[in-house]
């Protein structure tokens, strides 16, 4: 399908169908549609923090924002030598987080944006679309405090999308494509909403409600 006839709205429709747009590289113009036979998600009450993570969260290396630099997040995504995010994606999806359907979650490092991950909120379930570091443990940081605000807002599904090395070693898990679409639409029964999990807890904070329900 050629970009130009994909807005927020189909976008928004897409997902609520269990499908997500690609591109094959950063310089096609064309989007394809994905529907993966397995799909990657992340048992909100089942994410790891290995014992190097928490002692670099205890630490608070790191400064976490929300929603202040969506541009720079999905930047950096895009930022290696392969990469699905063209620019008709990436001006959907500044879009999307214009209309409040879109969120990102930011990891500083002084004030450098070192890594980041940006998804779509829909219901009660929460499409993680990608992530980036640039800094050891960056990502890693960036996703634990998304699953706790994920947690804390409501939130009942977090897809994303495939599961990798890295994602499995969080606690990420692969389910059916059948059992995807029906935890999907029983989450689209529920609203959940990104910014009422209030400001950024303290690293002990979450460390304790990890250490509660993993």
């Amino acid at each position: 399908m050629r970009d130009l006839a994909l807005t927020t709205d189909l976008l928004l429709h897409a997902y609520a169908s269990g499908i997500f747009p690609m591109a094959e590289t950063r310089d096609d113009p064309d989007l394809f549609w994905v529907d993966p036979q397995d799909r990657g998600i992340i048992p909100l009450d089942g994410f790891h923090i290995s014992k190097s993570l928490a002692r670099t969260i205890r630490r608070g290396t790191f400064t976490i924002t929300t929603d202040t630099d969506f541009a720079g997040v999905i930047d950096g995504c895009a930022d290696r030598p392969e990469t699905w995010i063209n620019p008709a994606i990436r001006q959907l999806y500044l879009d999307l987080h214009a209309e409040g359907a879109a969120h990102s979650l930011e990891v500083w490092q002084g004030e450098t944006l070192a890594g980041g991950v940006y998804g779509v909120s829909l219901g009660a379930a929460f499409f993680g679309e990608s992530m980036f570091s640039r800094a050891r443990d960056a990502s890693k940081v960036a996703l634990a405090y998304l699953v706790d605000r994920l947690r804390q807002a409501g939130y009942t599904l977090f897809d994303v999308q495939f599961l990798t090395p890295h994602l499995a070693s969080l606690g990420a898990i692969e389910i059916p494509r059948a059992a995807y679409h029906a935890r999907l639409a029983e989450a689209l029964r529920h609203q959940a909403d990104f910014t009422e999990a209030g400001p950024v807890p303290a690293p002990q904070l979450i460390l304790q409600r990890m250490t509660q329900t993993s």
